[in-house]
Protein backbone atom coordinates (compact mmCIF):
# COMPACT_ATOMS: atom_id res chain seq x y z
CA UNK A 1 0.00 0.00 0.00
CA UNK A 2 0.91 3.49 -0.69
CA UNK A 3 -0.27 4.64 2.38
CA UNK A 4 -0.30 2.43 5.45
CA UNK A 5 -0.56 5.00 8.46
CA UNK A 6 -2.95 3.85 11.33
CA UNK A 7 -4.95 6.57 13.89
CA UNK A 8 -2.86 5.51 16.58
CA UNK A 9 0.56 6.68 14.10
CA UNK A 10 -1.26 9.95 13.38
CA UNK A 11 -2.01 10.70 16.80
CA UNK A 12 1.57 10.08 17.90
CA UNK A 13 2.84 12.11 14.93
CA UNK A 14 0.71 15.15 15.94
CA UNK A 15 1.87 14.65 19.42
CA UNK A 16 5.58 14.24 18.72
CA UNK A 17 5.48 17.40 16.33
CA UNK A 18 3.36 19.37 19.02
CA UNK A 19 6.25 18.58 21.25
CA UNK A 20 9.30 19.64 19.53
CA UNK A 21 7.91 22.77 17.29
CA UNK A 22 6.24 23.76 20.91
CA UNK A 23 3.49 26.45 19.80
CA UNK A 24 2.35 27.65 23.28
CA UNK A 25 6.44 28.02 24.16
CA UNK A 26 6.74 30.10 20.33
CA UNK A 27 4.12 33.28 22.68
CA UNK A 28 7.13 34.70 24.56
CA UNK A 29 9.36 34.45 22.06
CA UNK A 30 7.41 35.90 19.55
CA UNK A 31 6.17 38.75 22.37
CA UNK A 32 9.90 39.27 22.91
CA UNK A 33 10.93 40.50 19.45
CA UNK A 34 7.52 42.00 18.46
CA UNK A 35 7.63 44.24 21.73
CA UNK A 36 8.38 47.32 20.27
CA UNK A 37 6.61 47.08 16.21
CA UNK A 38 3.64 48.08 15.20
CA UNK A 39 0.64 45.48 15.52
CA UNK A 40 -0.05 45.53 11.40
CA UNK A 41 3.96 44.42 11.29
CA UNK A 42 3.39 41.70 14.47
CA UNK A 43 0.96 39.92 12.11
CA UNK A 44 3.31 39.71 9.38
CA UNK A 45 6.57 38.97 11.56
CA UNK A 46 3.55 35.76 12.33
CA UNK A 47 3.07 34.99 9.11
CA UNK A 48 6.25 35.32 7.35
CA UNK A 49 7.86 33.31 10.63
CA UNK A 50 5.67 30.47 9.48
CA UNK A 51 6.48 30.58 6.15
CA UNK A 52 9.87 29.97 6.54
CA UNK A 53 9.53 27.21 9.46
CA UNK A 54 7.15 25.33 7.17
CA UNK A 55 10.01 25.62 4.10
CA UNK A 56 12.14 24.87 6.43
CA UNK A 57 10.42 21.79 7.71
CA UNK A 58 9.14 20.69 4.44
CA UNK A 59 12.07 20.79 3.01
CA UNK A 60 14.14 18.98 6.03
CA UNK A 61 11.83 16.56 5.51
CA UNK A 62 12.35 15.79 1.62
CA UNK A 63 15.91 16.23 1.54
CA UNK A 64 17.30 16.20 5.15
CA UNK A 65 18.38 13.12 5.64
CA UNK A 66 20.17 12.53 2.23
CA UNK A 67 22.00 15.67 2.55
CA UNK A 68 23.10 14.83 6.60
CA UNK A 69 24.09 11.13 5.53
CA UNK A 70 25.89 12.58 2.62
CA UNK A 71 28.33 15.34 4.55
CA UNK A 72 28.26 12.36 7.53
CA UNK A 73 26.82 14.52 10.10
CA UNK A 74 24.84 13.54 13.20
CA UNK A 75 21.35 14.94 13.70
CA UNK A 76 21.55 15.00 17.03
CA UNK A 77 25.00 17.26 16.74
CA UNK A 78 21.81 19.86 15.24
CA UNK A 79 20.16 19.61 18.51
CA UNK A 80 22.84 20.56 20.29
CA UNK A 81 23.60 23.74 18.37
CA UNK A 82 19.82 24.84 18.39
CA UNK A 83 19.80 24.31 22.19
CA UNK A 84 22.94 26.29 22.40
CA UNK A 85 21.62 29.40 19.87
CA UNK A 86 18.32 28.83 22.08
CA UNK A 87 20.04 29.95 25.02
CA UNK A 88 21.93 33.24 24.12
CA UNK A 89 18.59 34.61 22.99
CA UNK A 90 17.23 33.25 26.42
CA UNK A 91 19.94 35.54 27.93
CA UNK A 92 19.30 38.46 25.81
CA UNK A 93 15.29 38.46 27.15
CA UNK A 94 16.37 37.62 30.89
CA UNK A 95 19.56 40.27 31.29
CA UNK A 96 18.67 42.68 27.98
CA UNK A 97 17.14 46.50 28.94
CA UNK A 98 13.67 47.07 28.91
CA UNK A 99 13.63 49.86 26.66
CA UNK A 100 17.31 49.85 25.38
CA UNK A 101 18.52 52.17 22.77
CA UNK A 102 19.19 48.64 20.41
CA UNK A 103 15.44 47.54 20.78
CA UNK A 104 14.20 51.51 19.64
CA UNK A 105 16.46 51.31 16.65
CA UNK A 106 15.96 47.47 15.81
CA UNK A 107 12.41 49.03 15.01
CA UNK A 108 13.30 49.84 11.44
CA UNK A 109 14.57 45.88 10.91
CA UNK A 110 13.27 43.88 8.03
CA UNK A 111 10.25 42.31 8.90
CA UNK A 112 11.90 38.90 7.19
CA UNK A 113 14.77 39.38 10.12
CA UNK A 114 12.45 39.20 12.77
CA UNK A 115 10.55 36.01 11.18
CA UNK A 116 13.44 34.45 10.78
CA UNK A 117 15.68 34.64 13.33
CA UNK A 118 15.03 34.11 16.16
CA UNK A 119 11.19 33.33 15.74
CA UNK A 120 11.51 30.77 12.57
CA UNK A 121 14.98 29.23 13.54
CA UNK A 122 15.52 28.21 16.36
CA UNK A 123 12.37 28.66 18.09
CA UNK A 124 9.49 26.96 15.50
CA UNK A 125 12.10 25.13 13.36
CA UNK A 126 13.89 24.17 16.18
CA UNK A 127 16.58 21.44 15.84
CA UNK A 128 14.14 19.34 17.45
CA UNK A 129 11.96 19.39 15.02
CA UNK A 130 14.21 19.32 12.14
CA UNK A 131 15.25 15.94 13.71
CA UNK A 132 11.53 14.59 14.34
CA UNK A 133 10.67 14.86 10.74
CA UNK A 134 13.69 13.08 9.51
CA UNK A 135 13.30 10.51 11.66
CA UNK A 136 9.55 9.94 11.08
CA UNK A 137 9.62 10.40 7.58
CA UNK A 138 12.65 7.64 7.29
CA UNK A 139 13.36 6.88 3.94
CA UNK A 140 14.11 3.15 4.52
CA UNK A 141 11.46 2.73 6.84
CA UNK A 142 8.36 4.78 6.00
CA UNK A 143 6.42 4.83 2.19
CA UNK A 144 5.62 8.32 0.19
CA UNK A 145 2.37 7.93 1.22
CA UNK A 146 3.30 8.05 4.92
CA UNK A 147 5.44 11.05 4.22
CA UNK A 148 2.45 13.00 2.84
CA UNK A 149 0.80 12.55 5.82
CA UNK A 150 3.56 13.41 8.24
CA UNK A 151 3.98 16.61 5.96
CA UNK A 152 0.18 17.57 6.43
CA UNK A 153 0.50 16.91 10.36
CA UNK A 154 3.46 19.24 9.98
CA UNK A 155 1.35 22.04 8.08
CA UNK A 156 -1.17 21.50 10.87
CA UNK A 157 0.78 22.28 14.17
CA UNK A 158 2.41 25.40 12.19
CA UNK A 159 -0.93 26.76 11.63
CA UNK A 160 -2.45 26.31 15.17
CA UNK A 161 1.46 27.83 15.98
CA UNK A 162 0.55 31.08 14.18
CA UNK A 163 -2.82 31.27 15.50
CA UNK A 164 -1.40 31.48 18.95
CA UNK A 165 1.08 33.93 17.64
CA UNK A 166 -1.65 36.04 16.37
CA UNK A 167 -3.85 35.50 19.85
CA UNK A 168 -0.82 36.84 21.84
CA UNK A 169 -1.50 40.44 19.91
CA UNK A 170 -4.75 41.46 22.38
CA UNK A 171 -2.87 39.75 25.39
CA UNK A 172 -0.18 41.79 25.14
CA UNK A 173 -2.34 44.76 24.19
CA UNK A 174 -3.63 44.40 27.45
CA UNK A 175 -0.27 44.29 29.58
CA UNK A 176 0.93 46.76 27.85
CA UNK A 177 5.10 46.80 27.28
CA UNK A 178 6.11 47.37 30.79
CA UNK A 179 3.89 43.78 31.40
CA UNK A 180 5.65 42.52 28.08
CA UNK A 181 9.13 43.33 29.33
CA UNK A 182 8.22 41.08 32.87
CA UNK A 183 6.68 38.81 30.80
CA UNK A 184 9.89 38.29 28.95
CA UNK A 185 12.07 37.87 31.56
CA UNK A 186 10.72 35.04 33.21
CA UNK A 187 9.85 33.55 29.81
CA UNK A 188 13.68 33.75 29.33
CA UNK A 189 14.29 31.87 32.01
CA UNK A 190 11.93 28.93 31.21
CA UNK A 191 13.25 29.46 27.52
CA UNK A 192 16.98 29.21 29.12
CA UNK A 193 15.77 25.91 30.82
CA UNK A 194 14.52 24.23 27.91
CA UNK A 195 16.98 25.24 26.04
CA UNK A 196 19.48 23.06 28.44
CA UNK A 197 16.99 20.65 28.60
CA UNK A 198 17.37 20.11 24.85
CA UNK A 199 21.23 20.12 24.74
CA UNK A 200 21.15 17.18 27.97
CA UNK A 201 19.01 15.07 26.04
CA UNK A 202 20.68 15.52 22.70
CA UNK A 203 24.01 14.87 24.44
CA UNK A 204 22.50 11.46 26.27
CA UNK A 205 21.45 10.30 22.79
CA UNK A 206 24.64 11.21 21.05
CA UNK A 207 26.43 9.86 23.47
CA UNK A 208 24.32 6.86 24.47
CA UNK A 209 24.93 8.01 28.43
Amino acid sequence: MILDVSLAQILHQFATLFAVVDPVGTIPVFIAVTAFIAPDRRRVVALRAVFFAMVMLIGFLVAGQPVLNAIDVNLTSFQIAGGIVLFLFALTMIFGPSKPDKEVSEISRNDAEWAIYPLAIPSIASPGAMLAVVVLTDNDIYLIGSQMVTAAITVLVLAITLVLMLMALPVQRVIGKAGASIISRVMGLILAAVAVDNVVNAVIARFGL
